[in-house]
């Protein structure tokens, strides 16, 4: 079947009665979300504990023998279980679902509901959640409370990353993370600001490669007003706006030689020299510096002084480049899937599993920074529920196809037409008149014409919704209705589209 790439959402449904749950399930799957079942608050409660980070969002029932669903909607919240909840009521009394929602529900239905009512409040429910999870990410970005728990990746490589950072953090032991340009080595830092005792305080980067060389000491160390010319106004500093908190020197290798010599000073009498000012002035700044060189190397060519490299280097943490931890990128594209769709106002559900090889196999020269932005790219041009290859040209070799047209199904519908044509000579494919010369029921009509549309294109039912101006969702209903299920089997892609149809 095709579908996301290790991205398949999970529902917890809590329900006592079995029926609901198998026919909620049936639905469910139809649309592609994996089930999870619950009969009771109490076992809700031991599935989320058991395992939270992999339910998506919870469908509960109200009216439940024990715990109600009112019972377990608090409980929940006070174990700190924050997935969306939808609840679901027989009786659709307004005082009942007014609490439920006041006690953090996102959405209600009445039983029965139909299916489409069921599908629509849940990928709504998603969205809040996934838009909520980036408001909290940007949050803690904003607030220096990263940590390593918020990296993504569970290869071995990054596991390694994540256990040597989080020892690190608890001390104020200088830190020096080396790897290749692009890969996370901010993200690295600020998750060791955001696990040390100084969570919460500034953590400011400095990108020591980009800074003019005659304004790197007023940068780091401030100025006075009028201490050169143009500096009008006093200058605190990188190093006074880290005060209390975590100052990253990102490509600290770039320094040149004078102000290694101030940067040394300043580490190890923990007070720096303002350009300008009359005297020193103590700060308390936690240092983590990041470098894509080979600072041993530059200390032998005399580029680096090699005591302020052993100031720097105490604790070395080395971020993996992406093609050693292929493992990760399944989740790395989940990530960038989610935080781009809010951003670009999108709802691509993710990666068809061909172009997940693709992504996979690739070796990211730029490493994730690349891969980000080739996600970016994707996302504002994709049309489709899923990120096909051609979305990805520069990395599978798949050119996009023509404007509007899917890939390879103009040419079969054409030939499929001519075939038709041939058969029925000059009898219109789909008769409008019956034996006697009587209109046809809409019904037998819409029947006929779905059938002739599943032919010409070869069962590609994409673009069979699209050519009848329907929804697949619709057009699979009326399979179903029409008893057309025999007509879309040995498609070629008729389990790829329903998929697709589900979630689209």
């Amino acid at each position: 079947m095709m579908g996301v790439f290790n991205m398949a959402r999970t529902v917890l449904v809590v329900d006592d009665d079995p029926t609901q749950r198998r026919l909620i399930q049936a639905v469910l799957e139809r649309e592609g979300f994996a089930v999870v079942h619950a009969e009771s608050g109490d076992q809700a409660i031991e599935r989320l504990s058991g395992g939270a980070s992999s339910i998506d969002v919870i469908l509960l029932d109200l009216i439940m023998p024990g715990m109600s669903g009112q019972d377990t909607l608090i409980e929940m919240r006070a174990r700190g279980f924050h997935q969306p909840v939808i609840v679901v009521t027989a009786t659709g009394g307004i005082d009942t679902v007014v609490q439920a929602m006041q006690a953090g529900a996102l959405d209600f239905f009445v039983k029965p509901a139909a299916p489409e009512r069921i599908i629509v409040s849940i990928r709504n429910a998603l969205s809040m959640g996934a838009l909520k999870g980036e408001v909290d990410r940007l949050k803690k970005h904003a607030t220096g409370r990263t940590t390593f728990d918020d990296l993504i990746g569970a290869s071995p490589a990054m596991t390694m990353v994540k256990r040597l950072g989080e020892r690190a953090a608890k001390s104020s032991i200088p830190i020096l993370i080396t790897g290749e340009s692009g890969v996370g080595k901010e993200v690295i830092a600020r998750a060791v600001h955001g696990s040390s005792d100084r969570s919460g305080k500034p953590f400011v980067a400095v990108n020591c490669g980009a800074i003019p060389e005659n304004l790197v000491e007023s940068i780091l160390f401030g100025h006075e007003k009028g201490s050169f010319t143009g500096a009008t106004d006093k200058h605190l500093g990188k190093f006074q706006e880290a005060n209390g908190g975590t100052l990253f020197l990102d490509e600290v290798g770039e320094l040149p030689l004078d102000i290694q010599v101030k940067l040394l000073r300043a580490l190890q009498e923990s007070e720096i020299d303002p350009v300008g000012g009359k005297r020193s002035i103590k700060v308390d700044v936690r240092i983590v510096s990041a470098t894509n060189r080979d600072l041993s190397q530059a200390v032998k060519e005399g580029r680096f002084r090699e005591d302020l490299f052993y100031r720097l280097n105490v604790f070395p943490i080395e971020a993996p480049a992406l093609r050693e931890r292929k493992s990760d990128v399944p989740a790395l594209v989940e990530a960038f899937v989610k935080r781009f769709n809010i951003e670009e106002g999108k709802a691509v559900a993710g990666a068809s599993p061909e172009t997940m090889a693709y992504l996979t196999a690739f070796d990211w020269p730029g490493n994730v920074r690349q891969l980000e932005n080739a996600v970016y790219r994707a996302i504002v041009l994709a049309d489709a529920p899923y990120l096909q290859p051609h979305d990805f040209p520069a990395i599978s070799g798949v050119a996009p196809p023509a404007p509007n047209e899917t890939p390879g199904v103009l040419t079969a519908a054409l030939s499929n037409v001519a075939a038709l044509m041939t058969e029925t000579s000059q009898e219109t494919p789909v008769r409008i008149l019956d034996e006697r010369g009587h209109l046809r029921t809409l019904e037998e009509i819409e029947r006929d014409l779905i059938q002739l549309a599943i032919e010409i294109y070869a069962g590609h039912m994409s673009e069979v919704a699209r050519r009848l101006g329907i929804g697949r969702s619709t057009l699979y209903r009326k399979v179903r209705e029409q008893g057309l299920e025999d007509v879309i089997k040995g498609g070629a892609d008729d389990a790829a589209e329903e998929a697709d149809a589900q979630v689209a």
